[in-house]
């Protein structure tokens, strides 16, 4: 029986037309490696009917209700046999053999523990994935200030792509480069990485659970790489409301703090928070209405 080169983990919920075309894609545009699709249905109410694939490895896992980005995720990785572990998110289409070769890029760089390809949107343009750990001064800067010019040159921001300047004034996400953290959307993960560190942290329902698993894979002296020679499309967004991600990460930043930094900076967190939060509810209220005020009034209560 020929061994598993790669796991690619997807989970479906309430997303059976979006979730059918990744995984359409993925068996088309794979070729000349081993590998397994492992499709987890997280509680769905819509579900994919009479779906076969044309591959020998193919597993179908059903959860009863919604365990969650990251628990659903773990389901994966451990039915996963491959050496390697891509979670990829079903609203996501894979257009060229980047699974193959990226498997022989992290054959040669042993010393790389996580890795990503470019992420494009639906009309080309480039989307972006990772950042920078978010450090107090780099909360402070994307509460308030990272959209002014030249802030970026001080201060690296924790989402490099939701900063105007800084995604406007470079050409960031066309080059190569080391990021402490990675988007979960294409996370293309050694598996002996997570014997070492363990596997997501499913405290975290959605959101963060990559910024915390690349935390715990640097500290384990492993590189976490951004490689834009390869790319999918990601249409992002897929099974979640504009509300629900706003407020999970401010909530998860908390949990993120908690959890790896000094106990005597979770309160100054929190008023960096709060007071973007407020910032937001009145600007972003004002230009946008209700809804945007909302979401804010939700986040500031959050956190």
């Amino acid at each position: 029986m020929e061994k598993v080169k790669v796991s690619v983990v997807v989970i479906n919920y309430n997303t059976p037309e979006v979730t059918l075309k990744c995984l359409q894609s993925l068996a088309k545009n794979t070729k000349k490696v081993s590998f397994e699709i492992i499709l987890i249905d997280n509680g769905s109410t819509k579900t994919i009917k009479n779906f076969k694939f044309k591959i020998k490895n193919y597993t179908y896992l059903k959860n009863k209700k919604n365990l969650g980005f990251a628990k659903a995720n773990n389901q994966g990785i451990g039915a996963a046999k491959g050496e390697y572990v891509l979670l990829l998110n079903s609203d996501t289409l894979v257009t060229s053999n980047v699974v193959s070769e990226m498997a022989k890029w992290m054959d040669k760089h042993p010393e790389v523990g996580i890795a990503s390809c470019k992420l494009l949107n639906r009309d080309g343009s480039v989307q972006g994935t990772g950042g920078y750990f978010p450090i107090l001064i780099r909360v402070l800067s994307w509460m308030s200030i990272e959209d002014i010019p030249f802030v970026e040159k001080l201060i690296k921001p924790f989402h490099p792509l939701r900063s105007k300047s800084f995604y406007k004034n470079s050409n960031f996400y066309e080059h190569k480069r080391e990021l402490d953290w990675l988007t979960g959307a294409f996370l293309f993960i050694r598996k002996k990485v997570t014997h070492e560190i363990g596997l997501l942290d499913e405290d975290y329902f959605m959101y963060t659970e990559d910024t915390d698993f690349c935390y715990r894979a640097k500290k384990a002296e492993w590189k976490v790489m951004y490689l834009p020679q390869w790319s999918i499309t990601h249409f992002g967004g897929a099974s979640s409301t504009a509300e629900f991600p706003i407020v999970s990460e401010f909530q998860s930043i908390k949990l993120f703090y908690k959890k790896h930094y000094p106990a005597w900076q979770f309160p100054v967190l929190r008023f960096l928070l709060k007071s973007g939060a407020l910032f937001r509810m009145l600007f972003l209220g004002i230009l946008y209405g209700k809804e945007a005020k909302a979401t804010y009034a939700r986040a500031f209560k959050a956190v």
